[in-house]
């Protein structure tokens, strides 16, 4: 691709960030921020953290309210996009990971889930790797789909969560902290999620 052409991409992504930062003066933006978290765990390119993160720095009391609104968003978005990957891999799930020139990403998630299958998922739920990638991908290779649940909703609620509590606790000064740090916070958090599926996985073993 062409430098003009990845120029293009680029600045049709900040566009679209921007549109999507908007919502946060709208009054419908709760809402907003439910479709969003639905639509970038399936095909999105914008994840829901920059409004959920604008949404809660407006009224702090109400930050765990978005991050729960965020959650159940997402975990939504998930069945969508594990649905494409079990149903529609072929003709949809494909396309969608070579927008996002993810082929390798998908390779090397297909890997990491035929031996960790719910780590999988709790690091692509958590981390800023593309979401939508691990959805589709554990429908294509049909991980279990309660187990695919089980670790989304423990991932996806740790990391919006984190956002909400640290946004309720700090109000309006977290907001350069978050942009700083979070993504040691969520890489911390992250190892120690994993620790837990993995000493839980060998304890029932």
């Amino acid at each position: 691709m062409s430098t003009e052409g990845k120029l293009s991409i680029v600045a049709g992504l900040r566009r679209l960030y921007d549109w999507v930062l908007s919502f946060a003066h709208k009054p419908h933006g709760l809402i907003a921020l439910f479709l969003f978290a639905f639509a970038e765990a399936s095909f999105f390119p914008i994840p829901p953290d920059v409004l959920l993160i604008a949404l809660a720095l407006g009224a702090p009391r109400r930050a765990i309210l978005f991050a729960f609104v965020c959650t159940v968003g997402s975990l939504a978005g998930a069945v969508l996009g594990y649905t494409i990957g079990l149903w529609f891999y072929q003709t949809l799930g494909k396309s969608i990971i070579e927008i996002y020139g993810a082929q390798n990403s998908y390779l090397e998630i297909k890997a990491l889930y035929q031996d960790w299958d719910a780590i999988a998922v709790a690091i692509g739920g958590f981390t800023p790797l593309p979401y939508k990638v691990f959805t589709i991908a554990a429908g294509a290779f049909r991980i279990e789909f309660s187990t695919f649940m089980l670790a989304s909703a423990v991932s996806r609620g740790a990391r919006f969560l984190l956002i909400g509590a640290l946004v309720f606790w700090f109000g309006s000064e977290v907001r350069q902290f978050i942009d700083r740090y979070f993504g040691w916070l969520t890489f911390l958090l992250a190892v120690l999620m994993v620790s837990g599926f993995f000493l839980l996985k060998y304890a029932i073993h």
